[in-house]
């Protein structure tokens, strides 16, 4: 890291490198001791005559901004200003190309860097644009770990960035989209405790957010929104991803000014007219089996789920619009990813919206839920067993009829091999959860006598932790409820207890102790 010959920049680069690799795997108590002479020898590179040496110091002090946290708060004062002048740096320009300068030698020049008619020419210092790139990721890491200590750079930062979001480079336009969300993180930190408390769907009554938090939220939302109609489909899903991050975090108050904005540019993106999208109406659509031009997309399903999640039984009047082209994904000629993604959105609806889906159960739900679960990827299949128990448990009594249907096709997911793969198990865990989710939403019409036993025989949970309460709870009520069945398979439930409260189990605590609590009674 100290080498100074010049042969040796990029053997400096690349240790410094690793210290910021080292940093992530050990954390912050662990690299401590290290972490002023890190600082010392990427800062120095930075008055080296190489980009080289900078971009590898920029891509450290992401690194170490994402370790330290607010340890790294000392070096802001002298980093962000020397970043903030690399990011509003000109990379590249198109001038008038000067055919008289050209010389005698102009006629042999056939640079693809000259348009068609010969007028301009693109000049690009490509190792500027790296570093420029470079810087714009390591400022987002400072705003987003350093907390409060980071607002008093916030305005000329996010006037650095706004320059950078008009950047005629994709990649400079990535790496803003990325950036942006991270500029609310301080203010948050600042004047909210690190949370902003909200409720789904209230936007009645004062805003949550404090002036200066709804003026950075504002002026963070407007360049992502231009954003998500950008003619580059990476830069469009990484808005999508930082609206989904800026309104998860501050809630509905945030989305209701740009609300409007924000769901006409999503739907443009769902249904293929974005900006982005233009040049397939030139060249003719591309085939539904094409798994990779639209991994994008996944990122636009998400804002739509979030959408569910923040704006609650506000977004349902949007249903009518939304679902067609979000099932569309779903259809038997998608990839499997695809298929996936679709399903995953309309569980995360369902599970958002409760009763405000009532009204497409049986035209959109119901018969996605079945194809979803009947399909051949694992994915799918885990994705629909998700929206099955949401959906039910949203539902409730209202879909009771359509149990049977429900429990016949979730049933063979109980037979998948869980050692086949993490999709595998994690298909089983999710099987188990709809099916604990329809029992605890309507008991009397699962027939316990041959649900349980296999519901029972496919538990603990083996991949997909974050559903370990949900089958618990439904367990513990079958308990309290001295439901004969449950009665009938005290050892089954003893069993999956004692598994589930062993040293090295993946169970939370609390759920640890309602289990070690039930215990003694299955004796």
């Amino acid at each position: 890291m100290a080498l100074t010959d010049e042969k040796m920049y990029t053997l400096r680069g690349r240790a410094l490198e690793c210290m910021g690799h080292m940093a992530i795997a050990v954390g912050r108590d662990a690299f401590r001791p290290y972490f002023s002479s890190t600082m010392q020898c990427a800062c120095e590179g930075l008055t080296f005559d190489s980009t080289d040496l900078h971009e590898f110091a920029y891509a450290v002090f992401a690194n170490l901004a994402k370790v330290m946290g607010e340890e790294f708060s000392p070096v802001l004062g002298e980093l962000v200003p020397h970043l903030v002048t690399v990011i509003g740096a000109d990379e590249g320009q198109l001038e008038q190309a000067e055919e008289d300068e050209k010389g005698q030698f102009g006629a042999l020049d056939d640079s693809d860097d000259e348009d068609e008619g010969g007028q301009y020419v693109l000049h690009v210092r490509t190792a500027l644009l790296e570093a420029k790139k470079g810087a714009i990721t390591a400022i987002g890491e400072m705003a987003a770990h350093t907390g409060a200590s980071f607002v008093p750079y916030l305005e000329e930062t996010m006037a650095v960035l706004k320059k950078a979001a008009n950047n005629w480079h994709p990649l400079i336009k990535v790496e803003v989209a990325e950036a942006l969300p991270s500029m609310v993180v301080p203010s948050v930190a600042a004047h909210h405790g690190g949370e902003i408390t909200w409720e789904k769907g209230d936007i009645s009554g004062q805003s949550p957010m404090s002036p200066h938090t709804a003026a950075v939220v504002s002026a963070v939302l407007a360049e992502l929104i231009a954003l998500m109609k950008d003619d580059d489909k990476e830069t469009a899903g990484k808005a999508c991803e930082g609206i989904q991050s800026v309104i998860e975090l501050c809630g509905p108050h945030a989305l209701s000014p740009v609300a409007s904005d924000c769901l006409e540019n999503t739907h443009a993106l769902l249904t293929k007219t974005a900006p982005c999208q233009r040049g397939e109406e030139m060249y003719g659509d591309i085939p539904d089996d094409d798994d990779d031009h639209d991994s994008f997309m996944t990122s636009v399903c998400d804002l739509v789920g979030a959408y569910g999640r923040v704006m609650g039984s506000h977004f349902v009047q949007y249903l009518p619009q939304f679902l067609p082209p979000v099932c569309s994904f779903a259809k038997s000629s998608r990839p499997p990813s695809d298929r996936s993604m679709s399903m995953g959105c309309l569980g995360e609806l369902a599970q958002e919206l409760e009763g405000g889906i009532s009204e497409y159960w049986q035209s959109v739900f119901f018969p996605a839920i079945l194809a979803g679960l009947a399909d051949a990827d694992d994915n799918v299949k885990r994705n629909a067993a998700f929206c099955t128990g949401v959906c039910c448990e949203g539902l409730g009594e209202n879909i009771a009829s359509d149990y049977p249907q429900l429990l016949q096709a979730i049933s063979p997911l109980f037979s998948v091999d869980p050692t086949a793969g993490d999709s595998s198990a994690a298909c089983i865990d999710n099987a188990a959860a709809g099916v604990s989710r329809m029992i605890m939403a309507s008991p009397g019409n699962v027939p316990m006598p041959q649900v349980l036993p296999v519901l029972l025989k496919a538990l603990p949970l083996k991949n997909d932790m974050t559903e370990n309460e949900t089958v618990y709870k439904c367990l513990l009520g079958l308990l309290q409820m001295n439901q004969p069945d449950a009665i009938a398979n005290k050892a089954e439930f003893r069993r999956i207890f004692a598994e589930a409260i062993a040293e090295g189990s993946k169970v939370d605590d609390e759920t640890k102790e309602k289990l070690k609590l039930a215990l003694p009674a299955l004796n």
